[in-house]
């Protein structure tokens, strides 16, 4: 299992269905690209790993992160499956770009059993702003 991940802000996306949607819709052939400016230096840990990706400050979702392709621009490619995991939610701060998740500070696939992740976003939002989630 690896042992290092990404995380990601889904730009734009205000709910886990408009995320879901943005895959749908840049899925080619089981696989999705995600441009960036930089390679990360750990790629060859990454290889395997998950992109997280954080939607209204909660890690909502994941996919497999394949590869590493470099454009003709000079950007990259993170190429993931086109498969997008749901995961039971974990709060996590927005970023610009992507960050390293180490795996031990990774989300469980099945959930913690809290329950916080089935909260609604806005009871979610207003919980976290009193630090009571």
């Amino acid at each position: 299992m690896p042992n290092l991940h990404l995380t990601k802000v889904a730009f734009g996306c205000r709910t886990i269905e408009a995320l879901e949607k943005r895959v749908a819709g840049r899925a080619r052939d089981g696989e999705m690209r995600v441009v960036t400016r930089m390679r990360p230096k750990r790629g060859d840990e990454l290889i395997g790993g998950s992109l997280y990706w954080i939607v209204k400050h909660r890690l909502v979702a994941c996919q497999q992160i394949r590869r590493f392709e470099d454009r003709s621009d000079g950007r990259i490619d993170i190429v993931c499956s086109a498969e997008l995991v749901f995961i039971s939610a974990q709060p996590k701060r927005a970023h610009q770009g992507w960050r390293y998740l180490e795996q031990a500070s990774a989300p469980p696939a099945e959930g913690d059993g809290s329950g916080v992740g089935e909260l609604p976003p806005l009871l979610y939002g207003r919980l976290a702003a009193l630090a009571l989630v």
